[in-house]
């Protein structure tokens, strides 16, 4: 706040001596007192109405306070509207772009508690959502969406459930379709093929018993392996 916001909000009352359109921000008015050049409140149109702010009513300093503090959270409730748009994002993604807009952190906890409250941020339902969408496309295991969950902001309760509800048959057949096409491009013996591939599939997050049944049916050569060998390279997790 500046030192001349600060004046303004010493004075114990001003009469509205003009409203204004902001020229620069769309649906924002200033409103002006004591026939003052700069504006004495700048305030979203929404509050504009909803206080019947108008020319020759009196504003206290207390007033003035509370209008600039609720603009404060409207204006971070709008843009958490603008910012979500046709995509779901997470309660953490959606304060991390508040953030950037250099919003205080009051005022952002309590845009972001209003967006939940309308059940505009869902963040058990954005994780069963993504984890459905990730597991579909058949790139990644669930060890590895669970991860980006977690990235996201997304509790590990909450995770935890979305990847509870993924279908094991699903799983293991992008794995399966994944350790075929990985197959054909490996170099070396069977045995050498067969580690690179467990690697790779480890690395795409498919938990151990999956990566086991994968590579069961890819084509890595004839050599005979025995599968006791991978107990001590894969991990259930």
């Amino acid at each position: 706040m500046t030192k001349e916001d600060e004046g303004k909000q010493e004075k114990q009352e001003w009469t509205i001596t003009s409203v204004k359109r902001d020229k620069k921000e769309k649906r924002r008015y200033l409103l002006y007192g004591d026939y003052s050049d700069e504006p004495y409140l700048s305030l979203h149109e929404d509050l504009l109405i909803r206080h019947r702010l108008m020319k020759d009513q009196i504003v206290s300093a207390e007033q003035a306070r509370e209008i600039r503090e609720e603009d404060e959270r409207y204006r971070a409730y709008l843009l958490g509207i603008a910012y979500l748009g046709l995509k779901q994002r997470t309660r953490k993604q959606i304060k991390q772009y508040l953030i950037r807009k250099e919003l205080e952190e009051i005022y952002i906890e309590a845009a972001l508690d209003r967006l939940e409250s309308e059940q505009l941020v869902d963040d058990e339902g954005y994780a069963r959502q993504f984890a459905e969408s990730r597991m579909s496309s058949g790139q990644k295991g669930r060890l590895m969406i669970r991860h980006e969950l977690q990235q996201r902001g997304i509790s590990k309760a909450a995770a935890a459930e979305a990847l509870s509800e993924l279908n094991r048959e699903q799983e293991l057949a992008a794995a399966r379709v994944l350790a075929s096409k990985k197959s054909r491009s490996l170099k070396g013996d069977a045995r050498t093929r067969r580690s690179k591939l467990m690697g790779f599939l480890l690395r795409r997050g498919f938990p151990g018993d999956i990566v086991r049944d994968a590579i069961r049916t890819a084509d890595l050569g004839t050599e005979s392996i025995d599968d006791e060998e991978d107990d001590g390279v894969l991990l259930d997790n």
